[in-house]
């Protein structure tokens, strides 16, 4: 895998310089953004993101659109210049539009549970963990923004969303206790989400496919398959289909390793019925003082 990044802003510099060419083409061609879409039959949504340089433009599309703009093979040569997607950093706002707009997500976790899975008492633990240390201003700010998150999984027409979670994630006391049960009660409730499975890899398990670390495949409104990896010190997108496809077949052997979901629901109902025991546990031993 490609591992070089680029600056930030030199690429974001990039896409948007191609979005405005794209955007003065088609103006000039009589389309508007909606007609535009509905003559290529991708969303009105796609084209004003690559307008705006939120989204790449591929080949095949710059293609077409140079053919119907007649624009004689300038954007199809921009994309050719542009950096590939896997060489700059994977930033949280760039990674948020695409997890908004995917029609299906599969992610494995197995140092923390992943953000849409969060209860605002996790998330807002999890950020008080960082290192340097958040002001409360900030920890508040990006709690909200974590929970608010998971609204893609109640839209009208949610994507498909797979989770595949190392079982140690379930154990971290993250806040204390009681935040670590309200957080298992929430996993519980989740995963009865149509269109949602959610599997645990269990700590006894021989085998282990996800050992690399962390990471999610996307798939957005046109198809695109795009995987995303996240470090201590940097993130990035992967889009080549050859280095995509790794992390597909490693996800599905996660899959074939990990507990069912019938099992894994069943392995939270276990952890919540010990959490409530330690509890009557403990308030039995004060009531005796």
């Amino acid at each position: 895998m490609n591992s070089r990044k680029l600056p930030r802003k030199k690429n974001l510099s990039a896409m948007r310089m191609l979005g405005v060419q794209l955007g003065t083409a088609r103006r000039a061609a009589g389309f508007t953004q909606r007609s535009l879409g509905e003559r290529l039959m991708i969303d009105e949504e796609t084209i004003a993101s690559i307008e705006q340089g939120r989204r790449p433009l591929k080949p095949d599309l710059a293609a077409s659109l140079d053919e119907l703009l007649g624009t004689k093979g300038m954007l199809s040569a921009g994309v050719a210049n542009l950096p590939e997607i896997d060489q700059f950093p994977l930033w949280a706002e760039l990674y948020v539009q695409h997890e908004r707009e995917a029609v299906s997500l599969s992610l494995y976790a197995s140092q923390v549970l992943p953000g849409l899975l969060q209860t605002e008492q996790y998330a807002r633990a999890v950020l008080r963990e960082r290192v340097p240390a958040y002001d409360e201003d900030e920890i508040e700010t990006r709690t909200a923004a974590r929970t608010g998150r998971r609204d893609v999984l109640h839209r009208k027409t949610p994507p498909t969303v797979s989770f595949i979670v190392w079982e140690p994630v379930l154990h971290l006391d993250i806040g204390g206790a009681h935040v670590r049960r309200e957080q298992l009660r929430h996993l519980r409730e989740y995963s009865e989400l149509p269109g949602l499975s959610l599997q645990f890899l269990p700590l006894d398990s021989p085998s282990h496919a996800g050992l690399d670390g962390p990471f999610i495949l996307l798939e957005t409104p046109d198809h695109q398959h795009l995987a995303y990896i996240e470090g201590q010190r940097g993130s990035q997108w992967v889009s080549d289909p050859s280095e995509v496809s790794i992390l597909a077949r490693k996800y599905a052997m996660l899959r074939t390793q990990a507990l069912t979901p019938q099992e894994s629901q069943r392995l939270l109902d276990r952890l919540l019925g010990e959490q409530g025991e330690q509890r009557t546990s403990v308030v039995h031993v004060d009531l005796q003082r």
